[in-house]
Parts: C-alpha cells; structure tokens; sequence
C-alpha cells in the first residue's frame, strides 16, 4: 500500500505521524512510504533520517496526498488538509468530530474512510488515545503549577508548598489515563489533591497514591465545596467519541478564587468546564471571572520528541494492519470509523 504522511500544520504541534523506525517495520513489508519534507523535524527527525529506512521524502503536502491511499497523521484535518483529501483516501488520526461538527460534514462531502485514534477500542480500553492522554495529564500539573506564579498572573503559591507554608489544593476531575497522571504527578510534588470520578476501583487506586490524596465520588454539593478553595483544577472527563459532559458550570467558576487556574484537557471533546473555549500553544490561556483559563487542543504537542515515539509504538500495529486488503475484519479499527461513503458511522457522534 502507498502510506502518506503530511506535515502537521495545527498551531505549534510538532508531532509527526510515525518516526523512522516505525516506517522502516512498514517499508520492510513491501509497503511505500511518503513523508512530506520536514514533517519530523520538530520531533528531531530530520529528512535523512526517513530516507536512512526507506522512505520517500516528497516536496509539499500535495505530493503526498496525491501518491498515497492511506493517509497517518496526528491531529485532525485542517482547512489547508481538506483540498487534498479525496474519496478513495483512509485516513487515519485524532478526529475529535463530536467537537467539530465542520469537519464532520465537510469529510462527508469528500466521501473518504475516517478513522478517529480516539474512537478505537480493544477490550475496553482506547489503546492510541491513552498514551497522549497520559502526557497530557502529566503536562497539566506542571503547567498549572507554573500558571500559579506571580508573574504569570497566579496566586504566586508554590503548588507542593514546603516547610512553614500551605500545600496547594489542586482539584482533579475524572481519574483515567489524563486524570490518574496528573494526580500521581501533583502527589508526587505534595500538593493537597482531591480527584473525582464515578467508578470505585479508580477512586481506590487514586486514595492509595498517598496520605495527601483524597478520592470522592462527584456529587454536586460537594464539588461546589472543594472548587470554591481550589488552587488549580484539571478537568479530564471522557465518554469514547461523545461531546465531553459539562461538570462545571459558570457559576462555579464565578465562585473560584481570583488567580485560581483551571486546565481542561478535555476541550479536545468540548470540554468539561462550561467556561472553556479551544485555545492554541501561541496564545495558550485567557482570564474569565479572575479564573486562568488554559485549553489548548493539542497539549501533547508540546513534547513532540517523547510523544511521536510514544505514539508510533502504539500505531505501528493498527498501520500494518489497515495497509492489509482484509483490513475491515480488524473490529477494533471497523469500531473506530467515525465517517464513510459521505454517512456518519459511529453512533456515539449520531
């Protein structure tokens, strides 16, 4: 199969589709592939690098599109994208497309295959969103914590505190793959952290992290409590292709402390704070009611080097097997369809 993958060109993401290594398993297999020149330079994979194991470095997006039917990228098409997908493409990345009803109508225009990294299920689990969701959690206690200084317009406390001062109290919403990872990292730094979540055997695991970790199921009442002394709060809410559910309206925001800092991780679906609206690494927050906003879309481009990687390991197996004719009899992918032949495929977008 011809395997094309263009540059990304969203707003400061570094990410590239699949690094050397990961292409030369697919080159190995007698496959072709395209990668648009530059695409793994801010990951650290420079040109060389890919045509080191094979690959076929084209001049310009278009090249790409034009010579491949299987299209592997990291973030969801941009405008720039659309004019060179066509019907016979299957692409294949983070869609989103419960966030971005434009697209989902102008990739029924086109007709083509799209398959959301997001919406692909085995066993239970979202094996190609987890690994980001974890850099993305991990990423959110460490810019919150940076957002709480002074001199970016924070309370200008130390998040894990030190002797003779107050922890920071920092709130997290949903204890999965991005909640789980941004609770282990503020414990691990001695902020006081309270995490939410519905199931049980997640609240345990989250209590048993350490004596500064307290585990509570969501009730209203109670987060209305907690938000209201929150130093920073992380939302990482997710229900498997749907619009993220609002778990904090505007008048709970309202009633946070001036300098307090909310990061909503979950904006790639919506988001889960009423108050948040998508946001670029070039223009990464706003004030609303005193409150911090941070909601940028793609929070793991920040590290493209570790999340490619990352990223390829957990791809490089659904890519060998959508390069195969017999590919349809993968459920796992058959179940990521998000759009087909100009129809919206996947219920959770219905």
């Amino acid at each position: 199969m011809h395997i094309g993958i263009p540059r990304e060109i969203k707003t400061l993401e570094g990410r590239v589709g699949l690094i050397p290594a990961a292409c030369a398993e697919l080159v190995a297999l007698g496959h072709d592939v395209f990668i648009e020149s530059a695409a793994g330079i801010l990951s650290g994979y420079p040109d060389q690098n890919y045509q080191a194991v094979g690959v076929t470095v084209l001049p310009d997006a278009a090249s790409v599109y034009a010579k491949s039917e299987l299209i592997i990228k990291v973030k969801e098409p941009q405008s720039t994208d659309l004019k060179y997908l066509r019907a016979d493409h299957l692409l294949f990345c983070f869609l989103h497309l419960a966030a971005y009803p434009e697209l989902t109508g102008a990739l029924q225009k086109i007709g083509l295959t799209a398959i959301g990294f997001e919406t692909v299920e085995v066993e239970g689990q979202l094996p190609l969103l987890m690994p980001m969701s974890m850099i993305a959690g991990r990423l959110a206690t460490q810019i919150g914590s940076n957002l709480l200084h002074q001199p970016q317009g924070g309370k200008g406390i130390l998040l894990g505190g030190v002797t003779a001062s107050a922890r920071g109290k920092l709130v997290v919403l949903g204890a999965g793959a991005a909640g789980s990872q941004a609770t282990r990292v503020a414990t691990a730094l001695g902020a006081n952290v309270i995490v939410f979540d519905k199931r049980w055997d997640r609240l345990a695991t989250m209590q048993a992290l350490g004596h500064n970790v307290t585990a509570l199921y969501p009730y209203h009442e109670t987060l209305c409590e907690v938000l209201e002394q929150a130093d920073l709060v992380i939302g990482a809410v997710l229900i498997p292709g749907k619009r993220a559910p609002i778990v904090v309206d505007e008048e709970m925001v309202s009633r946070m402390q001036s300098g307090s800092v909310i990061i909503d991780i979950s904006v790639d679906q919506g988001g889960c704070v009423a108050t948040t609206h998508p946001t670029t690494y070039a223009a990464p927050t706003y004030v609303y009611k005193g409150v911090t906003h941070f909601a940028v879309t793609n929070m793991p481009g920040a590290v493209p080097r570790t999340a490619s990687q990352v990223l390829s390991t957990a791809l490089l197996p659904f890519v060998m097997s959508l390069a195969q004719p017999n590919w349809v009899e993968n459920a796992a992918l058959c179940g990521g369809i998000n759009v087909q032949d100009g129809k919206i495929v996947h219920p959770a977008l219905g």
